[in-house]
């Protein structure tokens, strides 16, 4: 049996990501939630780079929740070199972010996100977001394996 592929969650805030552990636990999701706090690491740990060089040959996660606003490198750049790269084409990105403006919206499907989620207020619209994401993301949804049909 083949161990379970992570989330990679990217936020810088600490509260944003208590929240959204805690969601996608009371959701019932046992993916483990990996976390980054900002592009560069993003980055870093996708493409088995620096810190996350121990990484290489390791499966790339299942879902990347990415927020907008993230120091050093924002969402938007990480999204266009997530796309850029064959390795990373086809993982599913979804934002996930406090932005509601249609700018960043806009941006963001032109930039190939698979999906835009701005964050529920209350805790129990955030758990039933949680568990829809991962209802969709993890259990019905497929996606090309790189390399295979290039």
């Amino acid at each position: 049996m083949s161990p379970q592929r992570s989330i990679l969650l990217v936020e810088d805030n600490p509260d944003d990501v208590d929240l959204t552990r805690r969601a996608f636990q009371r959701a019932g999701h046992p993916q483990p939630l990996e976390v980054v706090d900002d592009g560069v690491e993003a980055l870093d740990y996708l493409f088995a780079r620096g810190a996350y060089a121990h990484r290489a040959g390791e499966p790339l996660p299942a879902l990347v929740l990415l927020d907008l606003k993230l120091p050093r490198l924002n969402g938007h750049e990480v999204l266009r070199q997530i796309r850029a790269s064959p390795s990373t084409r086809f993982l599913p990105v979804v934002i996930l972010t406090s932005s509601d403006e249609e700018k960043d919206l806009v941006q963001s499907y032109s930039q190939g996100c698979n999906s835009y989620v701005r964050k529920p207020v209350s805790y129990n619209e955030f758990v039933e977001a949680a568990r829809q994401l991962g209802l969709y993301w993890l259990a019905l949804n497929r996606v090309p394996q790189p390399g295979v049909h290039e």
